[in-house]
């Protein structure tokens, strides 16, 4: 359970480096084409606000990476739980303020590995 609660996280970390990547270099590139619902016309005036989004989730691969090489298997996973609660919560308010599929990409999975975290911590 240790091993498949680290490998999820390790997922998480890697798919929040790549949203910190496209938020950060691609917004006006591939956010249309990830976005269609949205008027094209309003990537290039949002580019900065979503270098900013993208640097959030940048830091949050990034607590997640350093609960990875904590040696200390308790505070590894409460660095783990801590920076999964985060992305879960963020997903939560970004399904009410932007689109219900974040709860899917973002909330689902942190939960699934905080609940293997926790799974894994008692065991």
């Amino acid at each position: 359970m240790h091993r498949i609660s680290k490998i999820l996280t390790g997922l998480i970390a890697a798919l929040h480096l790549y949203i910190a990547w496209f938020e950060i270099f691609a917004w006006t590139t591939k956010g249309p084409k990830i976005f269609a619902s949205l008027p094209k016309d309003l990537f290039e005036p949002t580019m900065s606000m979503a270098a900013n989004q993208g640097l959030y989730n940048a830091f949050l691969a990034s607590g997640l990476i350093w609960s990875l090489t904590i040696k200390d298997r308790v505070w590894s996973k409460n660095i783990a739980l801590f920076f999964l609660a985060c992305i879960a919560i963020a997903g939560i308010f970004g399904a009410f303020t932007v689109s219900t599929n974040i709860v899917f990409v973002q909330t689902v999975p942190a939960i699934i590995a905080m609940i293997l975290a926790w799974v894994s911590r008692k065991g």
